[in-house]
């Protein structure tokens, strides 16, 4: 009888030797003549125990962590096969990793578990229990579950995902279609990458439900072309899927169609803006659209459109196979259910941590983060990528909700969170944020085109000390136009990392906080 190995196949896992390790660990059961059965599965998102190699034993799985080539022999002779012995790397039960078990994950429950292109795994563990509960319902009670569960979308504006389906299903039109933003471009963001490298089939069947609920037939997945593994996971995920009949022009044999590919970006950022992704998708230069007509009524080809983010339709299954009411207990207010936080930057213990809306940066940066790798105190977070307000010290008590982070200029977004220690000068991160709207620009509005390059030359004098209060004032008015005057949130939400590092660290401006206001 063999022995069940876990190592995981995560670009991240594979970006720290899981490759070898995999590779490491067969060549030495087969020496030893150790009859095992090697599982790549995703990581879990401990990142900083990666590779974390786990045992199935009778007790559960034994994770042990992180492994290195050199490791494996003693591993072997401690007798990690049957999930005893002493080792120096043992972690005990992966489930009782105290980052893992304190989390709630209802998106991210089956990736580090299962084998992520095993359809058998999946269903195993809950997969397809969603759509066959849709397959039974009417479109618009499909629609009523998603509404009632207050999921809002997880790409950054966190518009209601259920009136955006509602839109689509009361539109007619000749076809319909549904589209996934996978083009993941914030920094400090990975959360999308592990849902389709490690459970595909998540997004594959959220996919499927929203198609069959609001009437779409064709989907397409518009994933960024720095994912490779990703997109190799995915079209093998896809193709295994039609096969066994959960996609296709009769779903399950429901009479009910929807196909679905995978389309690679071209790199730019402003793609992830949905009308420029749309654009990209049809052939076209990524160039953002005037709103109205909003996609929805007037998307792909001109057609209905459902567009959304990797983890809004990764969300979907869960919901309706336990119901909009039980996905609504979680959260806080009017931000219902979990998100996957990405912990980066200058951070101890790294990695993805789904928690309920309303924890707070102090529960995330210390309680599962450690504390910053440089062991210095913390001075600011960014949150929401690269277009995040940077948050001070002194509102990491603030609950981690929509409407609390509006309140404050902030925004939740994709739920990156970038740490950094007190060496960090936020006048050179404003900078870095002005400058990298003024590259990624795709040039179409004045405010955001002319502004962020005006407003990287303005920021350069201000840190030269040239004429300082008259370029802070100039500033904040360049700021001003740009929130308000810029065609979509890259030049609309580029001033919030700037004005953010002015209000809360004017002294790295060389003014004072009077000055400032």
């Amino acid at each position: 009888m063999s022995t069940r190995i876990y190592v995981p196949i995560d670009s991240s896992a594979l970006s720290l030797g899981a490759g070898r390790v995999a590779k490491a660990i067969a060549d030495e059961a087969a020496r030893r003549g150790i009859a095992i059965e090697l599982v790549r599965n995703g990581s879990r998102g401990a990142f900083f125990l990666e590779p974390m190699v786990e045992v199935q034993t009778p007790a559960g799985r034994m994770a042990y962590g992180p492994v290195q080539v050199k490791d494996v022999a003693s591993l072997f002779d401690a007798g990690f096969i049957s999930g005893g012995g002493q080792h120096g790397l043992s972690l005990g039960p992966a489930d009782e990793i105290p980052y893992l078990k304190n989390q709630e994950r209802l998106t991210s429950a089956r990736i580090g578990i299962t084998d992520p292109l095993s359809l058998d795994d999946y269903t195993a563990h809950g997969g397809y229990e969603g759509l066959k509960n849709a397959l039974a319902m009417s479109g618009a009670d499909v629609v009523k579950e998603v509404t009632d569960s207050g999921l809002r979308g997880r790409g950054g504006a966190a518009f209601p995902t259920g009136i955006k389906w509602n839109t689509v299903l009361g539109a007619s039109a000749d076809q319909k279609y549904v589209v996934c933003n996978a083009d993941e471009g914030d920094s400090g963001t990975f959360s999308d990458r592990m849902i389709m490298e490690g459970d595909p089939y998540v997004l594959i069947e959220g996919m499927t439900i929203a198609g069959i609920a609001v009437g779409a037939t064709q989907g397409y997945i518009y994933l960024r072309s720095e994912y490779p593994h990703a997109f190799a996971t995915l079209k093998e995920a896809i193709r295994r899927a039609r096969a066994a009949g959960w996609l296709g022009q009769d779903v399950r044999g429901s009479g009910k169609a929807f196909e679905l590919e995978v389309r690679l970006g071209a790199g730019a950022y402003i793609c992830g803006e949905e009308t420029s992704l749309l654009e990209s998708l049809e052939g076209k230069r990524g160039i953002v659209r005037f709103k109205p007509p909003l996609p929805a009524l007037q998307g792909l080809f001109g057609k209905p459109t459902v567009i959304n983010n990797v983890i809004s339709l990764a969300s979907v299954p869960i919901i309706l196979a336990r119901g909009g009411a039980w996905y609504r207990d979680y959260g806080m207010g009017r931000s219902r259910g979990t998100l996957p936080f990405q912990l980066t930057g200058n951070i101890k213990r790294g990695g993805l941590v789904e928690k309920a809306f309303g924890l707070t940066l102090n529960e995330l940066i210390y309680d599962f983060g450690g504390g910053t790798l440089s062991g210095r105190p913390v001075r600011a977070v960014q949150v929401g990528g690269p277009l995040g307000a940077y948050v001070p010290a002194s509102q990491f008590d603030v609950p981690l909700d929509y409407e609390e982070y509006a309140k404050r200029q902030a925004m939740i977004g994709h739920g990156g969170i970038v740490v950094f220690d007190d060496t960090v000068d936020m006048s050179r991160m404003a900078r870095y944020a002005m400058e990298f709207c003024a590259i990624e620009s795709c040039g179409k509005c004045t405010p955001c085109r002319i502004g962020s390059t005006r407003g990287v030359e303005v920021i350069d004098r201000i840190i030269a000390d040239e004429q300082r209060g008259k370029n802070i004032a100039l500033l904040q008015s360049l700021c001003d136009t740009m929130l308000n005057g810029s065609l979509c949130a890259l030049g609309g939400m580029a001033p919030y990392p700037v004005l953010s590092a002015l209000n809360h660290f004017p002294e790295d401006f060389g003014i004072s906080k009077t000055e400032a206001a």
